[in-house]
């Protein structure tokens, strides 16, 4: 008898999941409470323009790699051509321009060029990253359905990286900055994240990937590469009901019977994945019955466990990019915008002249990503509840980027125009997304890290999937724990699994 399998959300992680159900015999449906799928991995279109709203790197783009292999799998990167651009980030310091270019040995010596002085700190710094480039995210099985041999096979391979994630982890963003001499070096370091109790290992592990060609950006940007998921999705067989926000389940004994959907539906299954926010499943669908103590301790200590968000701002501009870097980051003076509860002294700013068909002949779509964290994130929730002010406050930001812009770039006068801004309450009204938090849990050095395998004590047919299972998440974590709970069904199931 085919077993009928129910996804609670249709991002990254439900449609993975949905995949690998059909892929293995299961006869599955996603209910997604927005119109289109593919949750915060997303774009959206102001004015001729087309504003991406996800990826700024993606893990797992080089050919060959295990986590290749899993997005072609599932549809995302088959045939699709990457685009590789040539510095992670450009970051301006009084007149210097302190480059993470995605060449290593180019990032070395234009370090060096800086400043000579921090010889042994940027070997230092180079040989870590050097060593990173060769880590692979695991895509097998997870350890909890390891054999032993397996999970000594699995040990072995972390050998070369287990002393640099010890190391580093126990180290702080401010601490590695410490290690070089020259200011731009320090503060393009510390820039990454505000002052806090951040670990180092947060930007050590993105720029080995980065430099090492394993994370690029996929042409079409990231609604294109979650649309293309749904239709490998529904060329399965899969079914999908939009615009169906679930809102309650029934439970007898330890099963969860069916759910029922703000558009009046209920659906019955044998098995229910919640691909959605964790806050969301403990808290509203299982009214805190089920808590888990693991995710518990997290959300009551954001100081060691951290959520974050951002004000993502979207303009146009009447001309082309050639000259700047795809990712600029600029100091910018008095500007109204609170970011760990201290004013914002830098802007990070995006474009995508390499996307074609994202503006309009002649034009740029730029956007600015502004992180927010615990202070901002309870604001934001405050403001939210009077719709007049919460507009405002989101055009008043707006015109405090532009001006910033005009500031930095007096060309770009009266050529910007604002098409949007999405503060963390939009990632909280279109995806559940708790306070807006567009990952999991940020690595701090007084925190833990968490790996769970989804399985909610006291229910056996409801488990969770996704990003929250590993933080600090992403679109890989959500990939690869959808696959993983379709592997622990299977396992259920008595079913060999397949790909």
């Amino acid at each position: 008898m085919i077993k009928r399998v129910v996804i609670i959300g249709g991002g990254i992680a439900g449609l993975s999941a949905g995949i690998f159900a059909q892929k293995n015999g299961f006869e599955s449906i996603i209910l997604e409470k927005h119109q289109i799928l593919g949750g915060e991995c997303t774009g959206w279109d102001r004015k001729s323009y087309h504003i991406d709203g996800c990826i700024h790197w993606l893990v797992g783009t080089k050919e060959g790699t295990p986590l290749r292999h899993l997005w072609d799998l599932v549809g995302a990167l088959d045939g699709v051509e990457i685009y590789q651009p040539e510095s992670f980030l450009a970051f301006e310091y009084q007149g210097i321009i302190v480059n993470f270019y995605r060449d290593l040995e180019g990032l070395k010596n234009s370090w060096l060029e800086i400043s000579p002085e921090d010889k042994q700190a940027i070997e230092n710094f180079y040989n870590v990253i050097k060593k990173l480039q060769s880590f692979q995210i695991p895509v097998g099985k997870p350890i909890d359905m390891m054999n032993l041999k397996e999970k000594i096979k699995y040990l072995f391979s972390m050998k070369d990286i287990g002393p640099i994630m010890q190391k580093y982890s126990k180290l702080s963003l401010q601490e590695l900055a410490s290690k070089f001499k020259h200011p731009a070096l320090r503060a393009a370091i510390n820039s990454f994240m505000p002052e806090g109790d951040f670990s180092a290992i947060s930007i050590l592990f993105p720029l080995g990937t980065f430099t090492g060609n394993q994370s690029s950006i996929p042409y079409g940007g990231s609604r294109a590469l979650a649309l293309r998921m749904v239709d490998k999705y529904l060329s399965l067989g899969g079914k999908v009901e939009s615009s169906c926000e679930v809102r309650s389940l029934t439970i007898e004994g330890k099963d969860v019977k069916n759910l029922k959907c703000s558009n009046g539906k209920s659906f019955s299954g044998d098995y229910f994945i919640a691909a959605c926010d964790a806050k969301v499943l403990y808290k509203r669908l299982l009214n805190g019955k089920y808590d888990d103590p693991n995710f518990q301790k997290r959300f009551n200590n954001p100081q060691v466990y951290p959520l974050a968000s951002n004000i993502y701002v979207g303009i146009g501009y009447k001309g082309t990019m050639s000259n700047i870097p795809r990712t600029l980051r600029f100091p910018v003076d008095s500007l109204n915008i609170k970011q760990n509860d201290k004013a914002v002294t830098h802007l990070q700013m995006t474009h995508y002249a390499y996307e074609k068909e994202f503006a309009p002949e002649g034009h740029s779509i730029i956007t600015l990503a502004i992180n927010q964290f615990e202070p901002e994130l309870l604001a934001w929730e405050e403001l939210v509840k009077d719709e007049d002010q919460y507009k405002q406050e989101k055009k008043r930001i707006g015109r405090e980027i532009i001006r910033a812009l005009e500031i930095r770039f007096p060309y770009m006068k009266d050529k910007l125009t604002l098409l949007d801004v999405a503060s963390p309450q939009t990632y909280h009204r279109y995806c559940n997304a708790y306070r807006g938090a567009f990952m999991g849990f940020w690595p701090t050095l007084s925190g833990k890290g968490l790996t769970h395998t989804g399985r909610i004590k006291g229910l056996n047919n409801i488990v969770l999937s996704g990003q929250w299972l590993q933080p600090p998440g992403g679109l890989p974590v959500a990939l690869i724990t959808g696959k993983d709970t379709i592997m622990r069904l299977c396992k259920t199931e008595k079913i060999k699994f397949s790909c």
